[in-house]
């Protein structure tokens, strides 16, 4: 057991170098188009003051989730690939902030998409008191304890994890998160209660906010189904977008839960590859064309000569 260990070992980029500059150049096109497309849409809710909305809001809060996300990985995965590294050396210490910043951004996300639930939930169910409820104040409150409530479980489950025992130093992955600490110790019972630990708070800011999610669209779904035919159209097209993230988000989480189980290291590459790259893609390319306002503002900056003609469901 080794409690002083400084440097990590991530061989996962081994499983990709014998494509690694066509990888590097695929992902630099990726890292681009994120960054480019959550700029162009949080660009036009900043700038159109029709969109200081609450629902508009926690778009931006989720796409600059997605940039700083982003940042945090492809970067150093680009700098692996182009220096041709078949076993990437990492100091403990960026690995521990790297983890940081995917854990709590990932549970973030979750928490945000789940106020996003909210709000579509009292715009159509509650109309006559959402301006009252969602207040700018509610707003901010809202982004405040979905922002720092993981960042400080994932703080919890860091200083955990940092302090275990250190059995093994290489791990099969192409980036750092909280499993990758746990999964090098060797501590019995300190390591139990680590996983106890992560376990409960993610249960906190995942799997509540998911239920939570799941309750309000279920409601939506009852109240738009005796509503008139127009009424329901304009509601579920308003909550389809924020449906479509929160199943991407929930599917690319249950991936990187159940490759933590599988044996097989290719597997587990692709897969800690594929939970990077589809939400971080998915979710820019949803929010600017789903949804009809931003819709049509993209089209207007990139002068396309077409009008949107959905109306997003009115608040």
């Amino acid at each position: 057991m080794n409690f002083s260990v400084s440097t990590l070992h991530l061989d996962g980029v081994a499983q990709l170098y014998e494509h690694r500059l066509w990888l590097a150049f695929l992902f630099l096109l990726l890292y681009v188009f994120v960054m480019l497309s959550d700029s162009l849409v949080v660009y036009i809710v900043c700038s159109q003051r029709r969109l200081h909305q609450p629902m508009y809001v926690f778009v931006v809060a989720v796409l600059v989730n997605s940039a700083v996300g982003s940042t945090s990985i492809y970067p150093k995965l680009l700098w692996d690939l182009v220096q041709g590294c078949r076993v990437v050396q990492v100091s403990r210490l960026a690995c521990l902030c790297q983890a940081f910043l995917t854990g709590s951004l990932g549970s973030s996300s979750f928490m945000l998409l789940s106020a996003m639930a909210f709000d579509r939930y009292l715009s159509i169910c509650r109309p006559m008191r959402y301006a009252a409820l969602m207040s700018p104040y509610t707003v901010t409150a809202l982004l405040l304890v979905c922002w720092m409530l993981p960042a400080c479980r994932v703080a919890g489950a860091m200083f955990l994890s940092s302090r275990l025992p250190i059995c093994y130093t290489q791990v099969t992955r192409i980036y750092c998160d909280t499993y990758t600490f746990i999964s090098m110790s060797c501590g019995g019972a300190s390591t139990r209660i680590s996983n106890m630990y992560g376990l409960m708070s993610a249960t906190i800011t995942i799997f509540l906010p998911v239920t939570f999610v799941l309750f309000s669209y279920g409601r939506i779904l009852v109240i738009c189904l005796k509503r008139s035919r127009t009424f329901s159209t304009k509601a579920l097209n308003t909550c389809l977008p924020h449906i479509l993230v929160f199943m991407n988000f929930s599917l690319t989480a249950s991936t990187e839960l159940l490759h933590r189980r599988l044996e097989s290291h290719s597997v587990t590459v692709t897969t800690s590859i594929l939970v990077v790259v589809i939400p971080t893609v998915f979710n820019p390319v949803v929010y600017g064309l789903k949804v009809a306002e931003i819709y049509k503002h993209v089209k207007r900056l990139l002068r396309c000569p077409r009008t949107a003609k959905t109306e997003p469901f009115s608040t």
